[in-house]
């Protein structure tokens, strides 16, 4: 069962890291951090296809069961996603693009990912955990893209921050204590499953904070150009004054 497990998270991680080469191929005019950025919305779009399958229509629901045995489809969404961030941690690490925040994210993940596998269970709340994390993922990268070719500052580029500071408060901060909750409370989790949930509530607090700061910092941005563009109108209209 070990060897299993192990031969499926070396395969994720040499199907990610081929991706990865394939990209930087093919956008060869591009930065490295282009390619591993689509890489992390291919994986952030088939984690939030399956995870949402599992835990809205195959089942167990992670609010009532949590602690319970893995199934085989949790645990190959388990192998394909650590795979990931195995090959992410490194690339950051590598390429040092990231803060101790994010490092401190990815590390969380590997270490809930790998014990949920070792132990074959809370495979249920652990899935959870990775829907309500790469739920933000596509805005996220979305909004990078428009930064990196020079569309950020349109409608759409507000469209994506609104969104993704929407998401990541109600989904993240808003069900995550939720789950959170009814982690603590049953009895069938182990305790360092109940701490690691503890730890990963506790970067997405230190994400939600930047992320609020950064939001406020935009509206005050937005408001005064807006107070601008209005004091404009009146010397348009009576230009002789």
């Amino acid at each position: 069962m070990a060897l299993a497990l192990c031969l499926q998270v070396l395969g994720s991680l040499g199907g990610w890291l081929s991706l990865y080469i394939s990209c930087c191929h093919m956008n060869k005019h591009r930065s490295y951090e282009w390619s591993c950025r689509l890489v992390t919305l291919a994986h952030g779009v088939l984690a939030i296809g399956l995870s949402a399958y599992i835990g809205f229509i195959d089942g167990p629901w992670p609010f009532t069961y949590p602690g319970s045995p893995n199934t085989p489809l949790q645990v190959r969404i388990l192998c394909l996603t650590l795979g990931y961030f195995i090959f992410d941690l490194g690339w950051c690490i590598y390429f040092q693009s990231e803060g101790a925040l994010m490092l401190a994210h990815h590390t969380l993940s590997i270490l809930g990912i790998t014990m949920a596998l070792v132990l074959g269970e809370s495979g249920t709340e652990v899935n959870a955990v990775l829907f309500g994390s790469e739920i933000t993922n596509p805005l996220l990268q979305l909004r990078w893209f428009l930064r990196e070719t020079g569309h950020y500052h349109s409608f759409t580029g507000d469209v994506a921050d609104f969104l993704f500071v929407a998401l990541f408060t109600g989904v993240r901060i808003g069900l995550g204590a939720r789950l959170l909750f009814c982690e603590m409370v049953s009895p069938k989790p182990r305790w360092f499953m109940k701490a690691g949930g503890i730890a990963m509530y506790a970067v997405s607090w230190g994400f939600m904070l930047s992320i609020w700061r950064f939001a406020w910092r935009k509206s005050i941005k937005k408001y005064h150009a807006w107070r601008g563009r209005r004091g404009e109108e009146p010397q348009r209209e009576h230009p002789g004054h």
